[in-house]
């Protein structure tokens, strides 16, 4: 509490993407496009897969949770960086910059188990298919989708427990579009390696140690499906390499970034808005490309909303 009593900083100011006004401009039209694709595509696949009896399994049970939390993590700060883009003065205060590190983190940390869930799921699925509908039950989903939250919750409050009572007596510019724990604790008046430590050994090496885990389950997973020739086979290959892909996406730049929190390179920008915007866009578009009974449920969901249309405004 005595830090918090030397904290003369009460907002922070996000260097953003760029300085060059015509290069903003060019953000803001792109990263708009962008963000309302990714709230629509991801809005998309939830209600397909609630409205589509044949993909109530657990699969897609896991996929409309992970939409969910892929349009949630590309909303908790995108709105204001496109905003950000057409003032001059980027700030945010004290308060709200906490809150996009929260949130971050808890989506964050909710997406790590719950990609684990889904890669449990395959595993079970193909590798153990006599014992899938036993292990993998309503309950079991539910359970998975509640821990990935509580998981989540308890990552950002571990975060999140001695950052807020740091004090901050300036410089307060944080060089990127939002505030990014490695980046906030460095403008911190007292020194942070033991933080920075703390950082890698609950961000940066929990994301290794997973990520890790999970190539190990896919591995598996892929050696089993090589070993048979039928189509089942083929739609498995298929599943498990977009699930791949999308672990890739989402942990390679996480990695990166928290695994070496003591330095700062220019391409952590370019990493940050790839996972925190670009990778919950890519991952709708990997499911749908990769996945045949979500376009054909698509394909059905539109034509029958197409036809209602019609319907309503027949004479």
């Amino acid at each position: 509490m005595a830090w918090n009593n030397q904290s003369v900083v009460t907002e922070f100011i996000l260097q953003g993407l760029s300085s060059s006004w015509e290069l903003q401009i060019f953000y803001f039209l792109f990263f708009s496009i962008v963000y309302a694709a990714t709230v629509l595509g991801n809005l998309l696949i939830m209600l397909t897969i609630v409205s589509e009896p044949h993909l109530h399994s657990p699969m897609y049970f896991l996929l409309g949770n992970l939409s969910f939390i892929d349009m949630s993590l590309a909303s908790f700060a995108t709105p204001k960086m496109i905003a950000d883009f057409l003032t001059e003065r980027k700030a945010i205060s004290f308060e709200g910059c906490i809150t996009q590190i929260f949130f971050l983190h808890l989506l964050g940390g909710a997406e790590i188990v719950l990609l684990i869930s889904m890669s449990f799921d395959r595993y079970m699925a193909i590798c153990k298919p006599l014992h899938y509908l036993t292990f993998m039950s309503q309950r079991m989903c539910f359970g998975l989708v509640t821990l990935s939250w509580i998981v989540g919750i308890f990552h950002a409050m571990s975060q999140l427990a001695f950052t807020v009572n740091l004090p901050f007596c300036g410089p307060n510019e944080v060089d990127s579009f939002f505030c990014d724990l490695p980046l906030v604790i460095k403008l911190a008046c007292i020194d942070t390696y033991i933080l920075g430590v703390f950082m890698i050994s609950t961000s940066g090496m929990i994301a290794l140690v997973c990520f890790i885990l999970l190539v190990i389950s896919y591995t598996v997973i892929l050696v089993t499906v090589r070993q048979r020739s039928s189509g089942g086979s083929s739609k498995a290959l298929s599943t498990c390499s977009a699930h791949f892909t999308v672990v890739t996406l989402f942990f390679g730049p996480c990695i990166f970034i928290y695994v070496w929190p003591f330095t700062n390179f220019p391409i952590d920008k370019v990493l940050s808005v790839f996972y925190t915007i670009l990778t919950p866009l890519l991952n709708p578009v990997i499911y749908t490309l990769r996945n045949k009974d979500v376009k054909d449920s698509m394909r059905k969901l539109s034509s029958h909303i197409f036809k209602s249309r019609k319907t309503d405004h027949a004479p």
